[in-house]
């Protein structure tokens, strides 16, 4: 900018004055030159007094300037004379132009009149052809928008929403904008969103009509489902039960028996079951047998896809299903849950194979997230209901047949890969439960079977009735089929509390089949333990003591504890084979036999019986002649009745009682026998006898070992001999007495060998009473006399050093 501002620089004129007037006006020239600032100047002129110099120096400044601008406009002069020649040459060459156009525009109106008015024409023409192409094009498009507005009633009144509303897209999309018609594109305006209204309105009608048609079609989808798991599990048990037969035939080598197991076709069976129509009747989202209809839902999503509303349509869906389930839930305190339980969870079951063919099959309606949220807290009240109705009942067949269908519950949902594991749970928690009251009520059911006993052997007329009563406990001795009528070696209540202990052991393993616990052999075989040693065995001693009277009842009895102990056996091997286990492990686990204490109460209530009886017999004790002067030799009068009535017992019970019950039952008999006749001796009715009443009392013992020997066609040699034994103390008190050399019983190797039965107080209270023949109370003897005497003596001797020892 200053640059611009700087004029050309005139130097100031030289004057040899050297006065301080001219150097101010030198400096003010040069400063006017230069366009300095003349501010200073004008300071100085005031501050020393002398304005006027100051103005006469700017008026001189100014004179020395005009005649440099007379050049200058002399100059400029010249050159303004020369434009307005140039001027005056152009008007002149501006005019012939004039005349020159002025005669150019008159031939061209002449040439471009006819033109105009053709163009003009043209124009004219141009314009009607573009507004009847618009024309046509408007027509065009009102034609193809009345088409899709027809179309779109159509499948509006057919009900084929999802069409109309493409229609109604393509309307929006197409033709809306495009309307010539400002009436028409109002009306489209207008009607379009109220198509959408409608058609979401309709289809949300449908869809809540669906939502209650499917609560009814999912109990009956349920209740289908489990019972198809049911018959599975049918088939299941029948080829079980064919195995376990053939494995049984095996078992007994019964090599003519060939069993084939074939397997049902499980889709013939469904396919049978189903029908010709169920593919008919359910062509979208439906099996032939658990056939259910989703196009009403899928419809319903469909359409709120299109019209852009599939979040919240999903969000609608997913909590009503919900409130369908929370309402599902809800068990009547009106019902018990006995009689309502398989609504209850065929409700439940059918509503989750619905989702889950919704999950599989409904392009992202709901998510696997969202089903096992439901899933869950289905399960976390299922738990509940059963935890609380497990809780309250009080019979085991109520609690079996809920836990059986649960299990279906459980069997079916787990197809559908449903986790069921806290319901098996649930189950398994309550095993104690149901077996404390299944041993409960086979206590109420042995106590009536014992209590209806009459304790008369079972007669059995036909074949059905031996096959029912024995075989089907394996109670027969043989395989050979008897006669019949056949008289049975037990009473009625023998199979009576066979069919209830077999009843436990299928009810104990149903509970624990598909309870989620596959080795459950050791839990069946607890409980089975229980029933028969704490139930059936409690029980049997129960009747034994209060109800048994007379030999020929307790007979009976201890006839059926022996029948029992075989059918022990067949529980257990029942149990096993029920449960899945080889014979041979339930065999090796076995304990010793369960009802140990009954049947010893029974065989020691006849053994009991049979020594009263057997003591009125000896009560003939009361005739021996004590002091005799000659030995019996056909024994004494007691004990010819006592073997009369041992062969009299033998040959009744032999018919009834096993051989090793009469072994024990005859063994104790025998035992008593001979304890009472040591106790004779060395009670206080007899107070002294000779030697010939005790040669007597040896012919009677010896009477009752013949006895015990002729037993051997009955008995083994060993059972023979053991029965023998019975009759030691009576054996070795007598020899004792009969011993040439009674001191030997002081020999401890000797006494062990020989008298181990004997009491050293009893043997001192016996020989005391013995008296010696010198006294004349024995009687004569003859030449025996010395003999007897060393006897006597020696005797004395023996007592003297028991008694010294004592």
């Amino acid at each position: 900018m200053q640059a611009s501002r700087v004029r050309r620089k005139v130097a100031p004129a030289a004057n040899d004055g050297d006065s301080s007037d001219k150097l101010d006006q030198l400096l003010l020239s040069s400063a006017i030159c230069n366009a300095e600032d003349l501010v200073p100047f004008v300071r100085k002129a005031f501050a020393s007094g002398k304005p006027e110099t100051l103005l006469h120096n700017l008026r001189h400044f100014g004179r020395s300037k005009e005649s440099e601008i007379e050049e200058v406009c002399k100059a400029h002069y010249q050159d303004f004379i020369m434009a307005v020649d140039d001027l005056r040459s152009l008007l002149s060459d501006v005019d012939s132009l004039k005349s020159s156009l002025s005669h150019s525009n008159e031939l061209l109106q002449s040439v471009a009149g006819p033109l105009i008015s053709s163009l003009d024409s043209f124009v004219e023409a141009q314009n009607v052809s573009r507004n009847v192409s618009l024309a046509l094009d408007s027509v065009q498009i009102c034609i193809r928008l009345m088409e899709l507005c027809s179309r779109a009633n159509f499948h509006l009144s057919s009900n084929n929403f999802y069409m109309a509303l493409k229609c109604v897209d393509a309307i929006e999309s197409g033709f809306l904008e495009k309307t010539p018609s400002s009436t028409l594109r109002k009306m489209l305006e207008k009607q379009i969103p109220a198509i959408r209204s409608h058609i979401e309105k309709r289809v949300s009608k449908e869809f809540g009509d669906w939502l209650v048609e499917i609560r009814i079609v999912s109990r009956n989808l349920g209740q289908v489902a489990i019972g198809q798991a049911s018959s599975a599990r049918q088939r299941e048990e029948e080829l079980r039960m064919k195995q376990r037969q053939a494995e049984e035939q095996s078992r007994l080598s019964l090599r003519d028996c060939v069993y084939a197991l074939e397997e049902d076709d499980e889709d013939d069976i469904v396919a049978g079951a189903a029908g010709d129509d169920a593919n008919d009747k359910y062509s979208n989202g439906g099996s032939a047998l658990l056939g259910f209809d989703l196009t009403p839902l899928y419809r319903a999503y469909h359409i709120q896809q299109t019209l852009g509303l599939e979040d919240r349509f999903k969000q609608y869906y997913f909590e009503n299903r919900k409130l369908q389930l929370t309402s599902d839930y809800q068990v009547s305190s009106m019902t018990p849950f006995l009689e309502s339980h398989q609504t209850f969870f065929a409700q439940i079951a059918g509503f989750f194979i619905v989702e889950d063919r919704i999950l599989r099959t409904g392009g992202g309606l709901i998510s696997k997230y969202e089903v096992e949220t439901l899933w869950e807290a289905a399960v976390s009240k299922m738990c509940s209901v059963l935890e609380d109705q497990f809780s309250r009942m009080q019979t085991a067949n109520h609690l079996l047949l809920i836990k059986d269908y649960v299990s279906l519950l459980s069997v079916t949902l787990r197809r559908y890969g449903y986790p069921v594991d806290a319901l098996l749970d649930v189950l398994s928690k309550h095993n104690d439960k149901y077996h404390e009251l299944l041993l409960y009520d086979c206590q109420k059911f042995i106590a009536e079977a014992l209590a209806a006993d009459k304790f008369e052997q079972m007669l059995m007329k036909k074949e059905y009735e031996y096959s029912m009563n024995m075989l089907s406990f394996q109670l027969q001795t043989s395989d050979i089929t008897p006669a019949f009528p056949y008289i049975a070696p037990f009473s009625s209540t023998v199979p009576d509390c066979c069919r209830i202990v077999r009843s436990f052991i299928e009810d104990s393993v149903s509970f624990m089949t598909y309870g989620g616990q596959l080795d459950f052999y050791d839990v069946v075989k607890k409980n089975l333990e229980r029933l028969l040693n704490e139930v059936l065995d409690g029980e049997l001693v129960k009747l034994i003591n209060t109800s048994v009277n007379g030999v020929s009842q307790a007979m009976q009895v201890a006839a059926n504890m022996a029948v029992l102990e075989r059918a022990c056996d067949f529980f257990f091997r029942h149990a096993a084979q029920l449960s899945g286990i080889p014979l041979r492990m339930a065999e090796r686990g076995r304990k010793q036999f369960l009802l140990k204490n009954a049947r010893d109460a029974a065989e020691g209530m006849l053994s009991g019986l049979l020594k009263a009886k057997g003591d009125g017999f000896m009560m003939l004790t009361e005739n021996v002649n004590w002091m005799v002067d000659e030995a019996p030799q056909n024994g004494n009068e007691y004990v010819n009745e006592v073997i009369l009535y041992l062969e009299t017992l033998v040959s009744t019970a032999q018919q009834i009682l096993p051989v090793q019950v009469l072994k024990r039952v005859l063994e104790d008999v025998l035992s008593h026998i001979s304890g009472t006749i040591v106790g004779v001796l060395a009670g206080d009715s007899v107070k002294r006898f000779n030697i010939n009443a005790i040669m007597g009392i040896d012919v009677d013992v010896r009477m009752l070992e013949s006895f015990t020997e002729n037993l051997s066609d009955l008995f083994t040699d060993e059972d023979a001999n053991q029965l023998k034994s019975a009759l030691a103390e009576a054996r070795q008190l007598l020899n004792l007495l009969l011993s040439n050399n009674p001191e030997t019983f002081l020999n401890p190797v000797i006494r062990e060998r020989s008298y181990n039965m004997l009491d050293y107080r009893k043997v001192v209270t016996v020989s005391e009473k013995l008296r010696d023949p010198s006294d004349r109370i024995f009687g004569s003897f003859g030449g025996r006399a010395l003999k007897q005497n060393t006897r006597k003596k020696s005797l004395d001797a023996l007592v003297k050093r028991l008694k010294e020892l004592s």
